[in-house]
């Protein structure tokens, strides 16, 4: 199946870059643009795209205010971020906001590609180190949410064990491989994370594991 793509910056270049590097790849097409968040808003209401590659810093509607809006009208809605910047606030915010993950502008096509597909598969891109150290940092210079550690008490203990090892960007087969137990194992624990929780994919989870301290910058 072909991954629809919708790009939105509000440089020219960038677009036309992205849209040759992804057009290139054979199970991905860009469906269309946007210069905005205004303009993004619209298009994914009008394009439904499997993912949106969001830059951060637009004029008018920002790349935040946009994915807020967007997530809050589709749950299921992938925003992947784009960003010159590897330690960005309104990155973090955008990934508690309900992106599914960041991205760094100067990546490769091949990473550029893999995070696309990453996102349309409906796991949070979370692998590169650069996203734990943004994650961590931001949390860092927070403090524990109160509500955050108090829910963490409805988990079992493997749970917050699954839970810790998905904020530090493990995925199902490297934590099934940790734990010595079967993949599907570990779906079953991730989803009840999840619901438990009242979060929408990984990299909610691992933003809520770093706010309730059960990892910390460097852990």
């Amino acid at each position: 199946m072909t991954i629809r793509v919708l790009i939105v910056d509000d440089q020219m270049m960038v677009r036309e870059g992205f849209s040759v590097l992804l057009n290139a790849q054979q199970d991905i097409e860009v469906v269309g643009e946007a210069v905005d968040g205004r303009e993004a808003i619209a298009q994914v209401a009008a394009l439904r795209p499997d993912v949106v590659l969001m830059d951060i810093r637009m004029p008018e509607v920002n790349g935040l205010e946009a994915t807020r809006e967007i997530v809050a009208a589709d749950a299921d809605a992938k925003v992947l971020v784009l960003t010159t910047f590897d330690l960005d606030e309104y990155v973090y915010q955008a990934l508690r906001a309900g992106a599914s993950g960041f991205l760094l502008k100067d990546a490769s096509a091949r990473q550029l590609g893999d995070a696309v597909r990453i996102v349309a598969a409906g796991e949070a891109l979370l692998a590169p180190a650069v996203t734990k150290r943004l994650i961590a940092e931001f949390s860092r210079l927070g403090t524990p949410r109160p509500p955050a550690q108090d829910r963490v008490g409805d988990l079992t203990d493997r749970e917050t064990e699954v839970l810790v090892l998905v904020a530090q960007g493990l995925s199902n087969a490297e934590i099934a491989s940790h734990l010595v137990v079967a993949e599907s194992t570990v779906k079953t624990h991730v989803s009840r994370v999840l619901v438990k929780l009242g979060l929408r994919d990984r990299t909610q989870a691992a933003v809520f594991a770093y706010e309730a301290r059960l990892v910390t910058p460097g852990g």
